[in-house]
């Protein structure tokens, strides 16, 4: 008798098949003595199509709307069928036993197995393989631990939950703009906020107006002080209080208040988790969210040098502890032997800003395994990321940074100026990379120098003009990071409370998040920067209000980790979300607002295909959109087959 091992990928499954001896190749499955490893192809199985229900909602018309089936079923994505096949074949055989989860440690990746077995009828006993890296040894510790599949029922709930959540909001308020639009506009629970952001922070640009202010600044021999208020404010709004200011000073003695001299300390930056990793990435090397994952899961998958990377973990638990000296002699060469080193030779403690089990959840933050890394085998791109894994790794295992901070405060005619220096003392975590600015001895010494009460020499005094700039348009950074923390963006106080245990997706949808936005000509890509477009400006105004707000998803997000540790019913958060879809379609057909067409410039076409607005007139093609809308939405779908997780599917 044997045991049927599912897992996510070929890849994937070709690792298993090797750890666990299975040698016999078969067409989409491997089979041994004791295992037979077969796989998935992404999504093999999905949530049916509105047609599939009734024959009626294959017609995009607002009298069909909203679509809500009383029951959920599932179908065979087409463009997979022959491996589903393959992988319900293996679970009808006589001599099997048993079958094993080995999809990827997640919600999803739970979704994607749980689908498969039942459509294919599986009634036996399931076990769960769940691991955070695919090195052989994590294989062979996880099957010897496996877990029992109803463990993981509650997670299946919420995956589950979450993909019939997706489908009746995202499919029906999606139809419903272009049913009354007559324009491919779509909308999401993620997406939808995620472009709100980017158009509000245009509309901020747009109506901002520079406003200039001017500084007082005092030069000290060399040393430069900034006159600022009893609030600490440093800028004057209106020049002529400047110029009096300036006036009243001139001429006058400065006299030392105060020499303040202190040791201070700097922690290590906290280890990555993706979304971090990404915003690192972009910053450094320009790469976009989705070529960093890509990147990442090939060190992982391929390589198997770094360990889950879809995690939102930026801790490790105490069992990996133990573990830590091995992964660094796994990179204990060329070029982070140096860093690594002084590590190797010291006992090994590190703290609660990298171990803590209260912030791990199913997968620890993204560090080396313990496979020894051979550099040379990883492309250019591939060694860049992996360089940013090690060195975040290493840093998080040194010392802090420690450094003298002096400061001065010198009063001119009752008026404060200030200026501050570092010297740093012990360079800790930041010897790893030499992220130090120089300090400027010659200026600590002048200042050391001075005592309470002495009165030194003003070589000068001037003022500068600045003028106010209007806030940054998003890179895919700064977006990465306020789709994970969008509290700011909900006025609700209470609300807010929400996103602290999520934000907008998760670290494995983001990337595609973004793409689709760029995709679907909501927003534009210029070199790092987000720009959004006509079409994407008018689609948020025609959105209903509640969907543009980080609130909503949130919520949902909140309750369904409720639902994964069995906390709440994930039948009730459909009932919600049913009547809540109900809500969202009526006030896209009562709303009373017009859609000027937008052409993207890369579509080429006669005179009317011009890009721009032009109000009433639908582009070339877009002429027999109605008719073809269906085909378009299939090609979208069949393009997305392999994406890993459902909310990409039907969060359009």
């Amino acid at each position: 008798m044997k045991k049927l091992v599912l897992a996510e990928k070929p890849s994937v499954g070709r690792d298993l098949a090797k750890t666990l001896g299975c040698t016999k190749s078969n067409k989409g499955y491997i089979e041994g003595s004791e295992y037979i490893v077969t796989w998935a192809l992404g999504h093999l199985v999905t949530l049916a199509e509105p047609h599939d229900y009734n024959t009626d909602w294959k017609r995009w018309e607002m009298k069909y709307l909203p679509m809500i089936p009383e029951k959920v079923k599932l179908k065979v994505m087409k463009q997979t069928s022959q491996q589903f096949r393959i992988v319900k074949e293996q679970m009808r055989r006589p001599d099997i036993v048993e079958v094993i989860i080995a999809t990827d440690a997640g919600r999803e990746g739970e979704l994607v197995a749980r689908w498969i077995i039942k459509k294919a009828g599986w009634k036996g006993n399931v076990s769960r393989l769940w691991i955070s890296s695919q090195t052989e040894k994590a294989i062979k510790e996880g099957f010897r631990n496996l877990k029992p599949g109803k463990q993981y029922i509650p997670l299946y709930q919420a995956a589950q939950a979450r993909a019939e959540a997706d489908w009746l909001v995202g499919l029906n308020v999606t139809r419903t703009l272009v049913c009354k639009y007559h324009s491919q506009l779509s909308a999401g629970r993620v997406q939808t906020p995620t472009l709100n952001m980017i158009v509000e922070r245009e509309k901020e640009i747009n109506n901002f107006i520079a406003k200039p202010f001017w500084r007082i600044v005092a030069d000290l021999d060399g040393l430069s002080l900034d006159w600022q208020n009893s609030k600490g404010v440093s800028r004057f709004y209106d020049k002529r209080e400047a110029e009096a200011m300036l006036a009243k000073l001139r001429s006058k003695p400065a006299i030392v208040e105060s020499v303040k001299k202190s040791k201070k300390k700097e922690n290590p930056p906290l280890a990555y988790d993706l979304t971090e990793l990404q915003r690192e990435a972009n910053k450094q090397f320009g790469y976009s969210a989705k070529q960093t994952l890509t990147l990442v899961q090939s060190l992982y998958e391929r390589h198997k040098i770094c360990s889950y990377p879809r995690t939102d973990s930026r801790y490790i638990t105490d069992d990996i502890v133990a573990t830590l000296r091995e992964r660094l002699h796994a990179v204990n060469v060329h070029p982070w032997n140096l860093a690594v080193a002084p590590l190797l030779k010291e006992e090994l403690k590190p703290g609660k800003h990298f171990v803590d089990n209260s912030k791990v959840n199913d997968h620890h933050a993204l560090i080396p395994t313990e496979n020894k890394v051979n550099p040379t085998a990883l492309s250019m791109d591939e060694r860049k990321v992996f360089d940013l894994v090690v060195k975040r790794f290493l840093e998080v295992l040194y010392p802090p940074y420690e450094y003298s901070e002096i400061s001065l405060a010198v009063r001119i005619d009752g008026e404060l100026f200030t200026t501050k220096e570092k010297l740093p003392l012990v360079m800790g975590w930041k010897l790893v990379s030499k992220a130090v600015t120089h300090a400027r001895p010659q200026l600590i010494f002048k200042i050391e120098k001075m005592k309470t009460g002495q009165q030194v020499v003003v070589k000068s005094l001037t003022m500068p003009e600045g003028r106010t700039t209007p806030p940054s348009r998003y890179t895919e950074a700064s977006l990465l990071a306020a789709m994970e923390s969008p509290g700011k963006f909900i006025d609700d106080e209470t609300m807010r409370e929400y996103v602290k245990d999520g934000g907008l997706g998760t670290p494995a949808t983001r990337a595609e998040i973004i793409e689709r936005l760029i995709s679907a000509y909501y927003i534009e890509r210029k070199g790092k920067t987000l720009f959004p477009t006509g079409k994407g400006m008018q689609l948020v105004d025609l959105v209903p209000e509640s969907m543009k707000s980080p609130e909503l998803t949130a919520k949902w997000e909140r309750r369904l980790t409720a639902i994964a540790k069995g906390e709440e019913n994930w039948l009730r958060f459909l009932e919600d979300i049913t009547q809540s879809t109900r809500d969202l379609v009526a006030q896209v057909q009562s709303s009373g607002r017009t859609y000027k067409e937008v052409i993207r410039p890369d579509e080429k076409g006669g005179e009317d295909d011009k890009p721009g607005l032009r109000p009433g007139r639908k582009s070339r093609k877009q002429r027999e959109f109605d008719s073809r809308l269906v085909n378009q939405f299939g090609k979208q779908r069949k393009k997305q087959q392999d994406e890993e997780t459902l909310g990409d599917l039907f969060d359009f």
